[in-house]
């Protein structure tokens, strides 16, 4: 009886676990179904149905403990928030081993081990630091673009860092704007491109690669358009405006495969951007297919409450999860309110579960959810970080986009065996050699310019080092100038004790050298200026050294285009260097001395004065153009002209180049078909030189006014001297597409006008007609 008794329970036993299994199971199956439906994968939506609301919100949470931080609150409670999955995700730590004590945090106390995803903002290299990106643009060179940010790829993710916060690719017009510096400068079709080669460069082919990266393009949207130049200022402007000159560089960058956007600071038809549903929900998801990482910028939900569109951090945080943004860099409103907006209907249980999933999503593709400790390798940054490799490309790419402004009489390049006189406060200026947003390099490893110039001088004891003048004597200036540390120091000696020093190495030498501009934080974020011109300490010296009567070269240090209209008069040549990074001053001496040969072509306009900012090449025509001689009722100004100081695409070199007349294959475009247009370029003078031929096109007649030219092709070609090359530029009815008044995005029939040539200006015209 009792063996008959056990079995029938057994059997019991059976059937009822048999049932329950089947009921878990059919109740599991369709939150599975459901998280794969907002698009997780298995892997993700089986992490999704074991994670609580509160685990949920945790993975939404962006925070740092300290490090590089670029506003005024940092993180609290760091570690135990780690322990206790309140964080998705940490920045502004650095080293494989002290990232793998964080990721274990995480890993080995919290309930699930979810791991944590690491940024830093790796912008123009990592701890080999390259020009900065508005230089980097300057080579108009997309392999050499790529390259660099694969370099700095496997110098940052052999330091633990798996998501940098690049490419920034915010359109900019106007140079008084700080973050000029960090872009590509002033045309969407050349940024367009630099925006696909950066994540190239960073992502790789496959993000599972340890040597790999997830990219953040930013910010979106229309960062870079502030009144008055003033960083994290109002931006206005009209859809048409923005769907045709700034948001192509973010949807190149979508196209590429863009793992993560970043939000801007700015408002967006008089809503900030992290709350925007428009450019968020409407154009990125909706529009673009988008269905990544999107992350705020620092603390920028938080700021929301300044703009005045809610009066406490849950309702701004609520915004901004409804606008589809998925994880708050440290404000942590997400964290802090949002199981109470869920509690009270204000967001729903999706809108956290869809941010959620888009987060583990992108750990899965870093391969983080399989292994937490792929980019702890301590051995591949021994190997890595700061190799011989790395620095010699730092110094090609450092030449590369460094641009000839003047050459008078060829005055350059010097002779290895010339005395010089190198005079100016940059240089000898380690500090300043890296240039902005450089938060892992370490300047004292930069070469500076003497010691470049040194370097390569056939008799190191010819140079003669004087500084001549400070950056500027403006002790309150200089005090917000240092705000990361000493940059503008301010010598004890007088202006007129320097200039003399100055004028003594002068006399001594055949020629001048003299290294001026700006410090590295004097542009970049937070450093807006309403004088763009070099500071009135440097123009005393400058006077005095022309005054001198030998002839000088001004090298010129700026994140920015300047007013340098009188440098330009006034000086022999002029070499533009942006910050080059580490081997800055090796690739200084390299073009002075012309083992290479200048070949950047300027990406912004220089404006004559402040005054005639905004100044761009592909500006509209208006209903009174202006003519020659100033009649008036003309646009024009009664004190300066229309055209820029130096437009757009320019840039000499040290040998010449003769453009044959260009040539189209025909002059009707059907609608389906291309034509070519096609140039002979030869290089006519004594020394082997690169040249950057550009294709611009005008709309004549269109449904809404069109600018007078556009950039819509560009080849980068080598030639040795005497020799030739035929470019050809394809021009198809996707080339000649615009949005109209509706926003739709069409070419229209009708007469159309291309011009190539060396810069925006210097272009020879042929007209073709669209049918």
């Amino acid at each position: 009886m009792q063996n008959k008794a056990f079995l029938i329970l057994s059997f019991i036993f059976i059937v009822s676990f048999s049932g329950w299994s089947q009921k878990t199971k059919t109740s599991i199956q369709p939150n599975v179904k459901y998280y794969q439906s907002l698009g997780a994968s298995p892997k993700v939506a089986s992490l999704m149905n074991k994670m609580t609301i509160d685990e949920k919100i945790g993975q939404l949470n962006l925070i740092t403990p300290g490090g590089t931080v670029t506003g005024e609150v940092v993180s609290k409670d760091v570690e135990s928030k780690m322990k206790s999955g309140q964080v998705g995700g940490i920045f502004g730590i650095r080293g494989a081993n002290k990232v793998r004590q964080a990721q274990e945090l995480a890993v080995k106390n919290s309930r699930l081990g979810i791991p944590l995803i690491v940024g830093m903002d790796v912008i123009h290299g990592h701890q080999t630091v390259f020009p900065i990106p508005l230089g980097l643009s300057c080579t108009w060179d997309m392999k050499l673009i790529e390259q660099s940010a694969h370099i700095a790829a496997r110098e940052a993710t052999a330091d633990g860092i798996m998501w940098t916060f690049s490419p920034m690719v915010d359109i900019a017009r106007d140079p008084r704007w700080g973050r000029i510096s960090e872009g590509s400068g002033e045309d969407p079709f050349l940024g367009s491109k630099i925006a696909q080669a950066m994540i190239r460069g960073y992502q790789g082919s496959d993000l599972k690669d340890p040597t790999t990266m997830l990219a953040c393009v930013k910010h979106f949207a229309l960062y870079g358009a502030p009144e008055g130049g003033r960083d994290y200022g109002t931006v206005d402007m009209s859809k048409v405006r923005m769907y045709n000159e700034y948001l192509p560089p973010y949807r190149a960058a979508v196209e590429a495969g863009v793992g993560s956007v970043m939000t801007s600071f700015n408002v967006i038809d008089y809503v900030p951007a992290s709350g925007s549903k428009f450019i968020f929900k409407d154009v990125l998801r909706k529009q673009w297919k988008f269905n990544d990482l999107v992350v705020t910028d620092y603390t920028s939900i938080m700021e929301m409450m300044e703009h005045s569109t809610g009066e406490n951090m849950q309702e701004v945080a609520r915004q901004s999860l409804k606008a589809t943004i998925d994880m708050d860099m440290v404000s942590e409103g997400f964290l802090n309110t949002l199981k109470k907006s869920l509690n009270e209907g204000k967001v729903t249980q999706k809108d956290i579960d869809q941010a959620c999933i888009r987060i583990l999503m992108a750990k899965e593709r870093l391969g983080l959810l399989d292994d937490p400790y792929k980019y702890f390798d301590e051995k591949r940054a021994e190997l890595e970080i700061m190799s011989t490799d790395h620095r010699a490309f730092a110094r090609k790419a450092a030449a590369a986009s460094f641009v000839l402004l003047k050459n008078e009489n060829n005055v350059l390049p010097l002779k290895k065996d010339a005395k010089i006189a190198l005079v100016g406060p940059l240089a000898d200026s380690r500090r300043n050699m890296l240039g902005t947003w450089s938060v892992s390099g370490d300047f004292e490893k930069a070469v500076t310019v003497i010691e470049g110039i040194k370097n390569l001088s056939a008799n190191p004891e010819n140079i003669l080092y004087a500084k001549g003048a400070n950056i500027s004597d403006d002790k309150d200036f200089a005090k917000r100038v240092n705000a990361f540390g000493e940059e503008l120091v301010i010598d004890a000696r007088s202006a007129d004790e320097m200039i003399k020093q100055a004028l003594d190495v002068a006399l001594k030498s055949d020629i001048i050298v003299a290294v001026m501009g700006e410090t590295a934080n004097m542009s970049g974020e937070a450093s807006s200026m309403t004088d763009i011109s070099l500071q009135p300490a440097q123009k005393k010296l400058l006077a005095a050294l022309k005054a001198s009567g030998k002839p000088v070269v001004m090298v010129l240090y700026n994140g920015r285009p300047m007013v340098i209209t009188e440098e330009m008069r006034d000086m022999n040549a002029i070499l533009d260097v942006w910050f080059g990074g580490t081997e800055g001053g090796n690739a200084v001496a390299d073009v002075l001395f012309g083992d290479v040969n200048p070949s950047g072509k300027l990406t912004t306009s220089f404006p004559v004065n402040m005054g005639q900012i905004p100044v761009y090449h592909s500006m509209l025509n208006t209903g009174r153009p202006n003519l020659p001689n100033y009649p008036k009722f003309r646009t024009n100004y009664l004190d300066a002209p229309n055209e820029p100081l130096l437009p757009f695409g320019f840039g000499l070199s040290y040998t010449s180049f003769e453009y044959a007349t260009p040539i189209l294959s025909a002059t009707k475009l059907s609608k389906g078909k291309k034509i070519t247009l096609s140039v002979k370029v030869k290089n006519t003078g004594k020394v082997a030189g690169h040249e950057v031929v550009q294709l611009y096109i005008r709309d004549i007649v269109g449904s809404i006014a069109r600018p007078v030219k556009e950039l819509k092709g560009f080849e980068k070609i080598y030639l040795m001297p005497g020799e030739s090359k035929d470019v050809v530029f394809t021009i198809d009815e996707d080339l000649l597409k615009f949005y109209n008044e509706a926003l739709e995005y069409k070419a229209e029939k009708g007469d159309f006008k291309a011009m190539v040539g060396t810069n925006s200006v210097d272009v020879q015209a042929l007209s073709f007609y669209l049918e």
